[in-house]
């Protein structure tokens, strides 16, 4: 594993899990981390999607930045939100690793700091609000689902 990753991993195994109880206020904090996750990750498999596939030239139309910067960037960043994506949904679907889910979360929570960054210093208010506020959104999908609310890993049949 990365070495540079290594000191977020620590962090988050470590941190007190304490799950809710299974009471009312568990299941609605539950739907609603489920309804963000599908949320958010339906907005990353768009976005994603569109920056690994559209031409540069016809994307930069829609997003004048991506004509400023490499097109490896745009194709990679695009690649992490289709793979943040994936993450926010998959592992917790098929009860498989569901540790990864806030995993994924957090790693979104990475890129909108950093394009919130990229944005801040293009004088692009508009878009460092709104980045801003789907990093907040994972953020509370990390929070819910490394504390409140885990999601169980699948039993295996004997």
């Amino acid at each position: 594993m990365c070495d540079y990753l290594q000191p977020f991993i620590i962090i988050f195994i470590t941190i007190k899990r304490t799950p809710m109880e299974n009471n009312s206020n568990s299941k609605i904090l539950n739907v609603t981390l489920w309804a963000a996750q599908v949320i958010l990750a339906c907005m990353f498999i768009i976005a994603g999607y569109m920056k690994t596939t559209t031409p540069i030239a016809q994307l930069s139309a829609s997003l004048p930045w991506t004509g400023e910067i490499p097109a490896w960037l745009v194709r990679f960043i695009g690649a992490s939100e289709l793979l943040g994506a994936l993450g926010l949904l998959l592992p917790s679907l098929l009860r498989i690793k569901p540790i990864l889910t806030p995993l994924a979360a957090s790693g979104i929570i990475c890129i909108m700091l950093m394009a919130s960054i990229f944005h801040l210093v293009k004088n692009e208010f508009p878009l460092v609000a709104f980045t801003l506020l789907l990093g907040l959104v994972a953020a509370f999908i990390a929070w819910g689902r490394f504390t409140k609310v885990p999601v169980g890993i699948k039993n295996k049949p004997e």
